[in-house]
């Protein structure tokens, strides 16, 4: 039992909240425990976002890609981790990525009506979910505008940024080079070149169809506005 509760307070929506707070949420709302084994799908890409869904144990891979399947950013999501939660409201509420376990993996949910009643019952539930929106909502600005301002580094490194998790690791963005340097706005040899620079420095690995980001946190060490 203690363990259950170790792995709740260390869930990032649940930061700052008492053991005594925890243990009285367990018993005014249903939390569901899940398990899926290697391999096993968690999350369809369009699936309703009914649940607030965290990974408590194991791992997973995550994959978001646009509507022909070109363009693909893929990224693993270790536990404590919570899947996709700014969909859990607001105008399109289903889910933008596939999910698949990667080991046994646990997955803790809440249905939305129960996660509201806790956002209204406690404010650190409140702050958190709400500073979490509006870090979402302020990455995919930055991560707008940078493909058209600052050095190409740094818009490949805001673009990443935009389009990953701050936990998320072995990032990975599969497309062609044509389309990339197009997003861009660029030649091929300067995209080229720069990737050359970054591979050089440990940031990333890349071929033809895909750039592999080694450190998340060293490519953002690139930018001058912080970003998570």
């Amino acid at each position: 039992m203690d363990n259950m509760y170790d792995t709740l307070l260390s869930l990032p929506l649940f930061k700052g909240v008492s053991f005594a707070q925890v243990f009285e949420l367990i018993g005014n709302s249903r939390f569901h425990f899940l398990k899926y084994l290697t391999g096993e799908k968690i999350v369809d890409v369009g699936e309703p976002c009914t649940h607030i869904k965290f990974i408590v144990s194991g791992k997973v891979r995550s994959t978001i890609a646009n509507s022909d399947g070109r363009f693909r950013v893929s990224q693993t999501l270790t536990a404590p981790e919570v899947i996709s939660p700014e969909y859990l409201f607001g105008l399109s509420p289903f889910y933008p990525c596939s999910v698949t376990a990667l080991e046994t993996t646990g997955i803790m949910q809440i249905t939305k009506n129960d996660y509201m009643r806790m956002l209204s019952a406690n404010e650190i539930f409140l702050y958190n979910y709400t500073n979490l929106l509006s870090m979402k909502a302020q990455k995919a600005v930055d991560g707008i505008l940078a493909v058209t301002a600052g050095s190409l580094e740094e818009r490949i490194a805001f673009w990443i940024a935009s389009l990953s998790s701050s936990g998320g690791t072995d990032i990975a963005l599969t497309c062609r080079q044509r389309d990339l340097y197009s997003l861009f706005g660029v030649q091929r040899s300067s995209f080229v070149s720069t990737l050359e620079g970054m591979r050089s420095r440990g940031l990333i690995t890349f071929d033809h169809h895909e750039i592999r980001v080694v450190s998340r946190r060293d490519l953002l060490d690139l930018l001058s506005t912080p970003t998570e």
